[in-house]
């Protein structure tokens, strides 16, 4: 792998992530009241976070569907809240494939939609996303939730998923979208096997080069734990901190992680040196 600078003009950009949840991978339940909600996302925000990715239904392997109202429950007061007591400069990213919850979390003050179905679940998301002028994730996953990770296939895993995600940007411009407004997503973990998986790793210039900014979320996946032969997911901060090194030297823009101040240094030494 070599070292790129291609979409490197801007130091690279941490999500971080909050999930108001009860049943999230990691941190499930940690969250679910507004104001521990709120002094997390400070306390990433200290430790050197962009943006705060707020997602009020799990979408980890097995995970079943949370219902639109349920969502905006859960998400509506701690966006509100968040966007009064947060620098205007922190974006808010919804985490969500449910269009009325998208456009019920932009009203509220979120400013990207980090849509893990590309938009396949609801259609009408790209439309939203071009009359609101707003940044849209679009993510690649095969299958839903509950069975992505049941027995997934691919002939050529970074292949098709380059391929998929070019479809759905060129979709997303065809609906109105800014290409600048457009981040694409591979999908680590969603619908993949821990191979599919480290091939994704190793070929992540081939999605850099479909000249779209693209996000990596890796943050305490199975397949790290898998590599490091650690149980715990919150003890993965040091190993997904070098997915993020990997990812900037390919050229990636954003990384989604829960463990904010270790990807951060990582990240800013890692551009130090790149520039």
């Amino acid at each position: 792998m070599t070292m790129s600078i291609k979409q490197r003009s801007n130091p690279p950009l941490i999500m971080g992530i909050l999930n108001i949840t009860p049943d999230s991978f990691s941190d499930g339940g940690e969250y679910n009241h507004p104001d521990l909600a709120l002094q997390h996302a400070l306390t990433m925000i200290e430790q050197g976070a962009d943006i705060i990715d707020i997602g009020g239904e799990s979408t980890r392997p097995g995970a079943d569907i949370v219902s639109e109202q349920q969502q905006l429950q859960r998400v509506l007061p701690v966006i509100r809240l968040l966007r009064k007591n947060i620098p205007e400069h922190i974006l808010i990213s919804i985490d969500t494939t449910n269009v009325r919850v998208a456009k019920a979390a932009i009203e509220a003050g979120a400013n990207w939609i980090n849509d893990v179905s590309a938009a396949e679940d609801s259609p009408e998301m790209l439309a939203l996303a071009a009359k609101k002028q707003c940044t849209i994730v679009l993510m690649h996953r095969q299958g839903i939730s509950a069975t992505m990770q049941d027995n997934p296939q691919y002939n050529n895993v970074s292949q098709e998923v380059a391929n998929y995600l070019q479809k759905r940007a060129q979709i997303a411009l065809d609906t109105g979208i800014l290409a600048k407004n457009i981040i694409l997503d591979p999908g680590i973990g969603f619908g993949k096997t821990f191979e599919h998986n480290i091939s994704l790793m190793a070929n992540l210039s081939s999605f850099v080069a479909l000249d779209y900014k693209i996000l990596l979320g890796t943050s305490r996946k199975r397949f790290l734990s898998e590599i490091c032969q650690q149980p715990s997911s919150s003890k993965l901060a040091t190993a997904t901190s070098a997915t993020t090194v990997l990812g900037m030297m390919a050229g990636v823009s954003i990384f989604r992680v829960h463990d904010v101040l270790e990807n951060r240094q990582a990240a800013d030494v890692t551009w130090k040196i790149i520039k």
